[in-house]
């Protein structure tokens, strides 16, 4: 299927590893014009190297970034403009805020989660709708988590601020959808990451398990039984991003094998 999306210009947060540099790759595929960021340079390099490789005739640029800083996100934004044009497609993203239980967290601690979590996603999505707006054509895809619909006590602060990146969807998609700027969330479930690898070691410490046990009594509560790959997030999103979901904004999809139980 061919999703109408060739030439288009993507940017796609924390893309240097992870669910993030599936969502490039998939954008890749399909004939986008991507630019990438991440923190770490070494680790950024690496992986636009890679996803040239694996793309060839890809037109990939990337950028060092902190996605919790506003100049950052304004250079990034600004940069991709100067190389590739008005942005079309916006990928949010970012790594999960600290991960403990309400009684264990500082008030620090909840700040910076919404510094990361939250108005780095307010932020970019400013960035980018003006030209969207204007040329009546645009795509947002915010990345979060099953925790928007089913919180883990581990996870208290990302559970939080997830919901609340769920009602931001909603409302941004019936704000700007006379525009043509659709705005939609995918809600990962497992996904074999650095970050469920974390959190895989974390929780066999407390329970007093290996982590090689751990991880596969969370795949057991798992209907289709396995963790999902980056890469399967990633054709979920190019998806959205396309002119095939031309009828698809507010919604927040949950991508998880099974995991979440609520019908709503």
């Amino acid at each position: 299927m061919d999703l109408k999306i060739r030439g288009r210009v993507a940017m796609v947060a924390a893309a240097s590893k992870g669910i993030g540099k599936g969502v490039a790759r998939s954008l890749l595929a399909e004939g986008c014009r991507v630019s990438i960021c991440a923190r770490s340079e070494e680790d950024l390099k690496k992986a636009s190297e890679a996803l040239a490789r694996e793309t060839p005739g890809g037109e990939i640029r990337a950028w060092p970034c902190d996605v919790t800083k506003r100049e950052d996100l304004e250079g990034w934004h600004a940069k991709t403009v100067e190389a590739f044009g008005p942005v079309e497609i916006l990928v949010t993203n970012t790594g999960g805020p600290p991960a403990a239980r309400f009684e264990n967290l500082t008030e620090e601690q909840w700040r910076a989660g919404v510094e990361s979590t939250l108005l780095n996603v307010v932020r970019l999505s400013r960035l980018v709708l003006p030209a969207m707006r204007e040329r009546k054509w645009g795509r947002i895809v915010h990345l979060t988590s099953l925790v928007a619909k089913q919180p883990i006590d581990l996870l208290t602060i990302s559970s939080t601020l997830r919901a609340g990146l769920s009602a931001l969807t909603r409302t941004m998609a019936s704000q700007f959808a006379r525009d043509g700027v659709l705005v939609n969330a995918v809600l990962p479930g497992h996904v074999l990451t650095d970050r469920q690898v974390h959190l895989n070691e974390i929780r066999s410490r407390e329970e007093g398990v290996s982590v090689e046990d751990y991880a596969a009594r969370v795949q057991q509560t798992i209907p289709l039984g396995r963790y999902g790959e980056p890469g399967e997030i990633g054709n979920v999103v190019a998806f959205l991003c396309s002119e095939r979901a031309s009828y698809l904004t507010g919604v927040s999809l949950q991508v998880d094998g099974g995991v979440i139980q609520s019908t709503f």
